[in-house]
């Protein structure tokens, strides 16, 4: 009998396929190692058929087939149900694989051919651990929403050895880090194979040597992530451990690791061929790339690098995270010189010229080259990750565009969103699906809140029951194992079945403990926090989890706080601290609790999706008033901490966190234990329906991914080809345009100004002597300071007649309509040309003065 050899990958040691499955072994290898399993559960039954402890224990269908004997393999030969519907399995993901979704149906016609995105981790499940925190699970939300709708989008990152540590706690509560190894043949993912069949390397020029980069790939849906890994028997000991942890090592390690995601990055993708539009790059650590793409297209097109920058600069994006400029990666001169120095001279720059690309001040040979600053001047749009971040990203870069109004500076945002099916409890999705359908989140969400909205009470109200019973016997289940693990005795690990109460409001605290975060505020008063958890009547119950970054000793000290205040006998069955948080422990907590806590110290939460989390599920948020919430709160969705105001006085953690507390004390405790005949909290309900059917869809990626293709992507991709065709003849002119301003910007200057009012305003005329500049080149403009984000409050003015006896000086006019005074407005000259982004790529501006 004929038999199919299943990838080796997949199957381990197992080769022989029985006659009836060999037929579908190509369908089993893509459906195990495509994580489209992490948020479709369409294939559960058919992975628990074949070994249910297994799946049980793991939910891993790459790990089931991994352990299936040749004797199971024999019998599910003989199950013709089982075959049938690993048949219809592998044909409902070929439909989705291959159908238009909404990109296709709604912009099939735009010319997009791809979006390359490059991010140093990507947290898309436990299966496949490379990701940190909240930055990675970004990413990873990101790939399957692209996936579900469709966008033609590749993923970018490293394959890490280790990746990022994992969390056990001492006796003491102090934090333990544990780096387990990503053995490459337990991991779904493939060797990427080039056209001679041989596995795909990049290499990299390093002093003295030549690194060796594999490719791999994992899938996600319709998107391939490729990932680079330098663990390689040809690389020297030392490089083959480049790829080996995320965020380790020094700050030589850090800029390699950069380097490789990068310029290896892009030789990735031009090894495969792949036609990219847009390179989109999640924080500034992947910046290198910028440079690569351009060194690219100088070969291709016979062009010098500034011109090669000027052609694919508005084809990249920079997405920001970071709240302050001192979070930036930076490296001394030295160091950039090392690794750079070649590489400078093979694109056609000294190393200055380099380094001017990632300082401030350019000028300035002591100041360190920051990778937040190569990505705004090589990207042709940035954007921060919520209303409030884009205001404050706006502040942190502001040096790079002297003298412009911040107003005005070229960084927008676009709010993060949650991928909801990788999220939502099964009984949420079955809510969701029964109220609007199993495609709801493949499209716009915004038909979504009226369905929702009209969910019944009980239905809404048992849902919460039912999510908050699973989630305390997780808890359960888990704290059992951590105690098992610490070798606890095994009266203490039964008492971790006594702990929580299904029918207690339930709180959740889960993120990565650091200062700003300020995780410990609930413990400023433990003896009134212990009261809230022991009322008799009212209680409460907290759930808590979270890691500190290694080398973060306070942050370490929060997690212990936290560890020996769950022990103290008065509280031990209300509140419990689970180890080692990851999406799956995320995945149990946003599914099962009433109200997400979260309480940085505005505005230093860039955006904070783990609050998103809850929102599908019914679950409230209390937060600070920063990111996402300062734009997502009203009070009938949930309830808010602070002032909306920045605060730095050493008092202000005492009043938020007596704030907390009476919110607690007088609005939410209550508010979840009034109930009417029917035992129906109705208030409490409401809160729930509101933001379920308004916040959920709004914060969703369904909408995050087509505002990213809509707002940036699908213009990025016009200018960039405008701007590459005819070998790059746009680009080469905007370069000389670029060059003309340069040299001759200091001979532009003011003549006299003459105001004169007018019936409903203005009228405004100004001399303006342009020395040497091309009058097409600039423009002359009326500016005041916006009273209201909504208000025109700058006017373009029109060339008028010569300036007798001035060479290339001109009046020009401007009569404007306003009611405020004409001391408001300024006239101002800024470069102009109509295919630049004006400031990001030419921030030259002239005001005028006496």
């Amino acid at each position: 009998m004929p038999t199919t050899d299943l990838p080796r990958l997949v199957m381990g040691y197992i080769r022989d396929l029985p006659p009836g499955l060999a037929p579908l072994a190509n369908a089993i290898a893509d459906l195990a190692t495509d994580l489209r399993w992490t948020w479709s559960h369409a294939g559960d039954a058919v992975w628990k058929t074949m070994d249910p402890l297994i799946w049980e224990q793991t939910e891993n269908p790459f790990v089931v087939l991994q352990n299936l004997s040749q004797q199971r393999l024999q019998e599910l030969d003989k199950d013709e149900r089982f075959k049938q519907q690993l048949t219809r399995l592998a044909d409902r993901h070929k439909t989705y694989c291959e159908c238009p979704a909404w990109f296709g149906e709604t912009h099939g016609d735009a010319d997009l051919k791809g979006v390359a995105y490059f991010s140093m981790e990507f947290g898309l499940a436990d299966a496949l651990p490379l990701y940190a925190g909240g930055l990675g699970v970004l990413a990873g939300d990101y790939l399957k929403g692209t996936s579900d709708l469709g966008v033609p989008v590749v993923g970018v990152g490293l394959l890490y050895q280790e990746g990022y540590f994992r969390q056990v706690l001492d006796h003491d509560g102090w934090q333990v880090e544990v780096y387990p190894n990503n053995d490459s043949n337990s991991l779904p993912i493939r060797p990427v194979r080039s056209h001679n069949g041989a596995w795909l390397h990049v290499s990299l020029e390093f002093p003295g040597r030549r690194l060796r980069l594999r490719v791999w790939e994992a899938r996600v849906g319709r998107v391939s992530l490729y990932l680079l890994d330098s663990n390689d028997p040809l690389n020297s000991p030392t490089d083959r451990g480049i790829t080996s942890q995320l965020y380790g090592g020094g700050h030589e390690m850090r800029l390699i690791q950069e380097i490789a995601l990068g310029i290896g990055g892009w030789r990735v993708i031009e090894a495969l061929g792949l036609e990219i539009d847009i390179c989109h790059l999640n924080e500034g650590h992947a910046a290198f790339v910028t440079l690569e793409r351009a060194r690219s297209f100088m070969k291709n097109h016979n062009v010098d690098f500034w011109t090669a920058l000027w052609a694919t600069r508005v084809g990249n994006v920079f997405t920001t995270h970071t709240p302050v400029a001192a979070a930036f990666d930076t490296f001394a001169f030295g160091l950039l010189a090392k690794y750079g120095h070649d590489y400078a001279r093979h694109i056609g720059l000294e190393a200055d010229e380099l380094m001017a690309l990632g300082r401030r001040n350019s000028a300035d040979n002591g100041e360190p080259f920051n990778m937040a600053y190569l990505a705004a001047r090589t990207c042709g749009w940035i954007n921060g990750v919520s209303e409030l971040h884009g205001a404050v990203s706006r502040r942190i870069f502001r040096d790079l565009y002297p003298r412009w109004p911040e107003a005005e500076l070229p960084i927008t945002h676009i709010t993060n969103g949650v991928h909801v099916p990788s999220w939502d409890s099964p009984w949420a999705d079955e809510i969701w699906t029964e109220a609007c359908g199993k495609q709801r989140w493949l499209g716009s969400p915004e038909p979504l809140a009226d369905a929702i909205a009209k969910l019944d009470d009980e239905k809404v109200w048992t849902l919460c029951g039912q999510e908050r019973a699973d989630l305390v016997g997780h808890a359960r289940r888990r704290l059992a194992r951590q105690l098992g693990q610490r070798g606890a005795d095994p009266a203490i690990i039964a008492r971790a079945q006594e702990i929580l109460d299904p029918n207690v409001l339930t709180l959740g605290l889960a993120r990565r403990f650091t200062e700003y975060k300020r995780p410990n505020l609930l413990l400023h008063d433990p003896a009134r926090l212990a009261q809230l958890l022991t009322n008799p009547e009212r209680p409460l119950q907290l759930i808590v989890a979270g890691k500190a970054h290694p080398a973060d000793d306070p942050g370490k000290r929060l997690v212990q706080q936290w560890a020996r205040f769950v022990q103290r006998p008065d509280v031990r069955a209300h509140a419990v601290f689970l180890e080692d948080y990851d999406i799956a422990l995320a995945q149990e907590i946003v599914q099962g609790v009433d109200v997400w806590l979260n309480t940085p110290r505005r505005p230093w939460e860039a955006c904070g999706t783990s609050g998103m989390k809850v929102l599908a599920n019914g679950g409230l948020n209390v937060s600070e008033l920063d990111g996402w919430w300062a734009e997502a709160y009203s009070s009938d969705v949930g309830w808010a901490l602070g002032d909306g105001q920045e605060h730095a006085e050493p008092h202000w953690d005492a009043v938020e966190a007596e704030q907390l507390y009476r919110l607690l004390e007088e609005d939410i405790v209550p508010a979840f234990y009034d109930r009417d005949t029917e035992g129906l909290p109705r208030a409490w309900i409401a809160r729930m329906r509101a933001s379920m059917s308004r916040l959920a869809p709004q914060f969703s990626t369904s909408r995050m991914v087509r505002e990213y293709v809509e707002q940036i992507y699908l213009p990025a991709a016009n200018a960039f080809r405008r701007r590459s065709a005819n070998r790059g003849q746009c680009a080469a002119e905007l370069r000389s345009w670029e060059l003309e301003l340069a040299h001759h910007w200091q001979d532009l200057h003011w003549g006299n100004i003459d105001v004169r009012q007018q019936t409903e305003g203005w009228s405004v005329e100004v001399q303006v002597y342009l020395g040497e500049v091309d009058p097409d080149d600039v423009q002359v403009q009326l500016y005041a300071e916006p009273s209201h984000p909504d208000e025109q409050a700058c006017y373009t003015m029109e060339r008028g007649a010569n300036i007798p006896g001035a060479v290339n000086g001109y009046r020009y006019a401007a009569t404007i309509a306003t009611q405020r005074p004409a001391s408001d407005f300024t006239p101002r000259i800024i470069a102009h040309h109509p295919h630049a982004r004006v400031p990001g790529e030419n921030h030259h501006i002239l005001w005028w003065s006496r």
